[in-house]
């Protein structure tokens, strides 16, 4: 039995691993404030604070754990009427974006992303619930995608 999420005539590409330093970053530092203070707290104050110590060190191991499983079921695949989008490890989606629904495709890129060499690529449809994005993709291989996926796109509003 084949599952929904592979189809079988696919191959799909793969975002960039520095993805999970991408993310990695501001989860490191959103926890590690607490973290620090609660290290400093229990020392000096009291050891009742090693539990605010301890509750962000678990989430951030967890995270250490968890993005680069996240990072790795990122993926994409170009069909000939559609593009496909695939994410997620526990609760699995993919996102079929049909090429004559598209309205415009941008391609982001925060200045971490940018010191990592990375870009997203967020696809827009008439539809307000379409998460089509693919982040994670070097910046070259996000402009060539934005530029295949605009002119694909227009192909098929113009019905060629």
């Amino acid at each position: 039995m084949t599952s929904p999420f592979e189809p079988h005539d696919v191959t799909w590409n793969r975002v960039s691993p520095r993805l999970v330093t991408a993310r990695l970053v501001p989860g490191t530092i959103t926890l590690g404030i607490p973290l620090i203070a609660g290290v400093v707290l229990a020392i000096t104050v009291g050891p009742w604070f090693w539990i605010l110590a301890g509750v962000p060190a678990v989430f951030l191991v967890w995270s250490i754990f968890l993005v680069p499983r996240q990072v790795r079921a990122i993926g994409y695949a170009e069909r000939d009427d559609d593009l496909l989008i695939r994410k997620g490890v526990m609760f699995r989606s993919m996102v079929v974006v049909p090429y004559g629904r598209m309205q415009y495709v941008d391609v982001e890129a925060g200045p971490l992303d940018r010191k990592l060499g990375l870009a997203k690529v967020q696809l827009h449809t008439a539809s307000v619930g379409t998460d089509a994005q693919i982040p994670g993709l070097p910046p070259d291989e996000a402009a060539r995608l934005r530029d295949r996926l605009a002119s694909r796109g227009e192909a098929r509003l113009a019905g060629l």
